[in-house]
C-alpha cells in the first residue's frame, strides 16, 4: 500500500502531466489499472490515512482533521485482519494518526503508534518531515517545525519499533524510507506480507536533491523542488517494483498507489502543484481537494492497460484487500464498513459501482465544517470554511464544478441533504461508542 502526501491529481505523468518525470508510476499504471476518479475520504491527511486502514469514513472513527486525535485501538485495521492469516505486517513512513513517541507531549492527539494497530514492525514519523535531509530544517524555511539549519522539530523524527533512529537519515526521504522497506520484503519473500509505505513527498517542507533539481533546468526553484522530490519518490517506487521482480514474487503481490488528498493550498495557488483542472485543492470539499492520482498493479490478475472512471475511494482498500487475502467473512463481524470490494472492477468483471460516497473535514473551533456526498452523478457539498455555502453539481456534465445548481434545484438539494444527514448521524453514533465493546 503506497501513498504520497499532498500530491495532486495532475501531479503525475499517467494523468497527463508532461513536465513531472514519473516513469515508474506511469509504467505501474500502464501495467495494471489507472483509477481516473479515485477519492480520498477527506481533503487532508490524517482522516484519509485512517480511512485507508479501516474501510470507514473519518467521521465514523473520529479523526476529523490533522492533529486532532489518534487511531482508537477499537478500530479493526487491514494489518489486524491479515495477521489472522499469518501475514507479516510492517509500516514505513508518515503515520499521522497518532504519536509514535511514547513520551511525546502535545495539546492535540495522543500516543497511538502502528504497533497498536496490527503492525509487527514500523519505521515511522508522527507527521511531516522535510523531503530532503528529514532530520534538518531546510535552508530558507520560515514556518513551523524549526529554524533554518537546526534539527527538525528538535531532534530525530523517525522511530523504529519504539526506538529513535539516528542512522541512515540523510538525503532523499523517500530513499530513507525504501531502505527499510526492501529488507522487510526480502526477509518475507517466502511468506505472505503487508507493507504499508506512506511517503512524505511532496508535503512541505518540499526539498529536492541537486540531482533531481537538475532534471528540471527550465523550472523555477519552487518547481525544481516540487517536481524533483516527486521524481525521487518515483525512483524509489521503481526500486520496489524491480525488487519484487528480482525476488520472483510480483505475480503474487498486489501494489496499490494513491495520494492522501489534493495538492497543498500554497503550491496549488502558486501554480506549482496541479489538481488536473479540477476545482479546489487540499482543505476544500471540491473535486480538486478530494480527487487523487491512483493506480494498482497485479501481473496476471489485473489486465494491463486497464482504466476506470468509476468513483472509488480510500475506504475501499480494506474490503478489497480483505477479499483478496482472507475472504469476505473476515469483515462481516467487524465494525460497519463503508467501502466496497474493488476486485470485480479491477479484473473487468464489472465496469461501474453504485453507492453513495461521503466526505468530511471538521474543525469547529475554527468554524470549519466541510461535508460532501456523491450520489449517482450528483454531488452536494458544504464548503469547508466558516459560513460555508451549500453547493450542488452534476458531475456527469460539470466535472470541474463550474455551475452551481443549488438555487435552481431545491428539490435535489433537499433529497441530497437528507442522505447526507443520515450518513452523518450514522457516523456520529459510531464515533460516540456504538461500534465499540465496553
Amino acid at each position: 500500500m503506497l501513498m504520497s502526501d499532498d500530491q495532486g491529481w495532475g501531479d503525475v505523468g499517467f494523468n497527463g502531466n508532461e513536465r513531472i518525470i514519473t516513469p515508474h508510476l506511469d509504467e505501474m499504471a500502464a501495467s495494471g489499472i489507472r483509477f481516473d476518479r479515485f477519492y480520498a475520504a477527506a481533503p487532508l491527511c490524517s482522516p484519509t490515512r485512517g480511512s485507508c486502514l479501516t474501510g470507514r469514513y473519518p467521521f465514523r472513527f473520529g479523526i476529523l482533521a490533522a492533529h486532532t486525535g489518534g487511531m482508537r485501538v477499537g478500530e479493526k485495521t487491514i494489518p489486524e485482519l491479515l495477521k489472522k492469516k499469518d501475514y507479516r505486517t510492517a509500516f514505513f513512513g508518515k503515520w499521522h494518526i497518532g504519536w509514535v513517541k511514547a513520551d511525546e507531549v502535545s495539546p492535540r492527539g495522543f500516543y497511538s503508534p502502528p504497533s497498536h494497530h496490527g503492525y509487527d514492525q514500523y519505521f515511522a514519523t508522527t507527521s511531516a518531515v522535510p523531503t530532503w535531509d528529514p532530520t534538518m530544517t531546510p535552508k530558507g524555511w520560515k514556518s513551523w517545525g524549526g529554524n533554518e539549519g537546526e534539527p527538525w522539530k528538535g531532534g530525530f523524527p523517525y522511530v523504529q519499533n519504539g526506538e529513535e533512529v539516528k542512522e541512515n537519515l540523510a538525503g532523499d526521504d523517500s530513499r530513507v524510507i525504501m531502505d527499510r522497506v526492501i529488507p522487510f520484503i526480502e526477509s518475507n519473500k517466502d511468506q505472505p506480507f503487508l507493507a504499508t509505505v506512506w511517503f512524505h513527498t511532496p508535503h512541505e517542507p518540499v526539498v529536492a536533491g541537486e540531482k533531481y533539481k537538475a532534471m528540471y533546468p527550465d523550472a523555477g526553484t519552487a518547481r525544481q523542488n516540487y517536481y524533483g522530490c516527486i521524481t525521487a519518490m518515483d525512483e524509489q517506487i521503481g526500486r520496489l517494483r524491480a525488487k519484487l521482480r528480482e525476488l520472483g514474487i510480483e505475480k503474487r503481490t498486489i501494489v496499490f498507489f494513491c495520494s492522501d488528498n489534493g495538492p497543498s493550498d500554497g503550491a496549488a495557488k502558486k501554480g506549482v502543484a496541479s489538481s488536473g483542472g479540477f476545482h479546489g485543492h487540499k482543505h476544500m470539499m471540491y473535486e480538486g481537494g478530494l480527487l487523487v492520482p491512483a493506480c494498482a498493479e497485479w501481473p496476471g490478475v489485473i489486465p494491463p492497460g486497464s482504466s476506470t472512471d468509476a468513483r472509488c475511494s480510500t475506504v475501499d482498500y480494506l474490503p478489497t484487500i480483505a477479499g483478496i487475502c482472507v475472504g469476505d467473512s473476515a469483515i462481516k463481524k467487524s465494525l460497519p464498513i463503508d467501502g466496497v470490494d474493488l476486485m470485480p472492477l479491477m479484473t473487468g468483471e464489472n465496469d461501474e459501482l453504485e453507492r453513495d460516497l461521503f466526505f468530511g473535514y471538521r474543525r469547529l473551533v475554527q468554524g470549519i465544517d466541510g461535508k460532501a456526498i456523491i450520489s449517482g452523478n450528483w454531488k452536494l457539498l458544504q464548503e469547508a470554511k466558516k459560513g460555508g455555502k451549500i453547493r450542488l453539481y452534476d458531475l456527469s456534465k460539470d466535472p470541474y464544478e463550474e455551475n452551481d445548481l443549488a438555487s435552481s434545484s431545491p428539490e435535489r438539494v433537499s433529497v441530497m441533504s437528507q442522505k447526507l444527514a443520515e450518513i452523518e448521524a450514522s457516523c456520529q453514533r459510531s464515533r460516540d461508542g456504538a461500534d465499540y465493546r465496553y
